[in-house]
């Protein structure tokens, strides 16, 4: 493709993106013509009248190069890009900015079935700029495996993109200062389900006070997707023997999504 016609996707994805739905094509321009004089029409003589019809001529009329096919999910992952850049240089929550390394946006495909929501960020995660990526996030890509799932087929993310000094709870005000940016990357994102990891997360996400034991083994809501919460992983960690209840919420999980749970018949 010619740069001319990657400059016109390119601009095209972008105006899709702001919003612009149709782009309005103007009247093709004529040159005025001068007025003409049409001479009275003379008598000809009978042999001048040609007695069959004459071949006629083919005139192919010049193709318009075809306007290049816009790609929603394209148009969303762009969006989603530019969202990541704005978070990155966000400075809303003055501790936050001004101690973490770098923000962590989130992984993971765009339209998943499922994604991940957890608290914040931790130490690891603001080294490396990827989401669960310490101990706690070895451990939910045991539990993913053990759904029947592969981890790069979810999207994970947080509902805070930055990490608190010493890992503490977030505040209400620094949730509701990333809370624009949640929900603008679930809205491109589009996830079939959801599940929250912790009582931060979900909290956060369904706006409510209840704790976590009060949230579980039950499904809400959240802008039309199915939520279901369960323990964190790094809880877990602490008190390996809550996998058990935090398996049963998962195979609650599968069971409204429609997929088999490995290792029942």
């Amino acid at each position: 493709m010619s740069d001319v016609h990657t400059q016109l996707r390119l601009h095209l994805f972008a105006l899709q993106a702001a919003g612009v739905e149709f782009l309005p094509v103007p009247p093709p321009r004529t040159a005025p013509s001068a007025p003409r004089v049409v001479a009275a029409p003379t008598a000809l003589p009978t042999a001048a009248i040609p007695t069959t019809a004459p071949t006629p001529v083919s005139v192919s009329a010049p193709v318009p190069p075809a306007v290049p096919m816009v790609d929603p999910l394209e148009i969303r992952r762009i969006a989603l890009d530019q969202l990541a850049t704005t978070v990155a240089a966000c400075a809303r929550c003055p501790e936050l900015y001004a101690t973490r390394t770098q923000t962590v946006f989130g992984a993971g495909p765009l339209a998943p079935e499922l994604c991940f929501v957890g608290e914040a960020p931790g130490a690891d995660e603001d080294r490396l700029g990827q989401p669960f990526v310490g101990a706690a996030g070895q451990l939910l890509t045991k539990i993913i495996t053990a759904m029947g799932m592969k981890r790069e087929e979810v999207y994970i993310c947080n509902t805070l993109k930055c990490r608190p000094p010493m890992n503490r709870t977030p505040s209400s005000q620094e949730c509701a200062n990333c809370r624009e940016f949640f929900d603008r990357q679930l809205e491109l994102v589009r996830p079939r389900f959801l599940c929250c990891l912790g009582a931060v997360a979900a909290q956060n996400v369904l706006q409510s006070p209840l704790r976590i034991g009060q949230l579980r083994g039950r499904f809400h809501e959240y802008q039309g997707i199915p939520v279901l919460c369960t323990f964190h992983p790094a809880y877990l960690l602490r008190d390996p023997s809550k996998k058990k209840e935090c398996w049963d919420d998962l195979k609650m999980l599968l069971r409204k999504m429609g997929r088999p749970i490995p290792g029942e018949k």
